[in-house]
């Protein structure tokens, strides 16, 4: 199964203990109560949430650039959490090759993703998530599958996190009609994407089976505009990820998805289809 990531497929990587992310959160904590703070105090002079605070503090959550920037200020850090900052590399359950991706997602203006495999880490239940890396070959052991679904549901918080984010996401009609996990697992994994396309900053598109025309037929991609505006892209295999820099590449890439978003349904009937697909189960 693709993506060791904590992004898109199952995980199949060995996770990562991240110390650097616990210095960093210990070095913040210090920071809040030197300052006399609490995290509900906090969290709004950084104009991130309560949970997002608390998991930085963890060292569960990769620390954005623009959190240690307002950090340093409200907290007079006196450069010391911009410096710890720069030795923050390591994410628990995430592969090496999407540790960057991972790092620009978090600041993301916008994001797209065409996916015909299986549904989008973003987008998954943890039922469906587990059934994935419950299939992983090499086995994983109970401790990294835990790991790997605690990196992925952390992620899944920038749908709700980051409403100024525009997420698009376009699926393949197949990765519903596999069924994979089973019919009860199918239903609720088609729920979940329902209520999540009912958010305002997010669109779901699906790719019907029958398509005469397909610009998305060399496979998965990912698209992201950074907070600079610079859009950046990334393609997943079977153990390894590239990402692209390269800004005729990046914009081949966007051709195709505005391409794809034209031969896929319209948001509504891509809702109506899945109403159907759920009721049908």
């Amino acid at each position: 199964m693709v993506d060791s990531t904590g992004g898109i497929g199952s995980g199949n990587s060995e996770p990562e203990v991240s110390d650097s992310l616990r210095t960093f959160g210990e070095v913040v904590k210090a920071f809040r109560r030197r300052a006399g703070l609490t995290q509900e105090q906090f969290a709004p002079a950084v104009r991130y949430s309560v949970p997002t605070v608390a998991a930085i503090e963890q060292g569960r959550r990769f620390p954005p650039r623009d959190f240690v920037e307002r950090a340093e200020e409200v907290l007079d850090g006196f450069g010391a959490l911009r410096n710890a900052s720069r030795h923050v590399s390591r994410r628990p359950g995430l592969a090496s090759w999407f540790r960057q991706w991972a790092h620009l997602e978090a600041e993301a203006v916008s994001l797209y993703t065409y996916e015909c495999r299986l549904v989008p880490g973003l987008l998954q239940t943890e039922a469906y998530a587990r059934t994935l890396f419950d299939n992983q070959l090499p086995p994983l052991g109970d401790e990294q599958i835990e790991v790997q679904w605690m990196a992925r549901a952390e992620r899944q918080r920038l749908l709700r996190e980051r409403p100024n984010t525009a997420f698009s996401f376009i699926l393949e009609e197949q990765v519903f009609v596999r069924r994979t996990g089973g019919v009860e697992l199918t239903r609720e994994l088609i729920e979940h994407v329902l209520e999540l396309s009912g958010l305002r900053n997010v669109e779901v598109q699906v790719m019907p089976q029958v398509r005469e025309s397909h610009a998305g037929l060399d496979g998965p991609m990912q698209l992201l505009e950074t907070s600079e505006n610079k859009w950046l892209a990334y393609a997943e295999g079977q153990e390894s990820g590239q990402f692209i820099r390269d800004s005729k590449v990046v914009s081949m890439l966007q051709m195709r998805y505005a391409r794809m978003r034209s031969q896929a349904l319209s948001l509504d009937d891509s809702v109506s289809l899945l109403h159907r697909m759920r009721g049908a189960l």
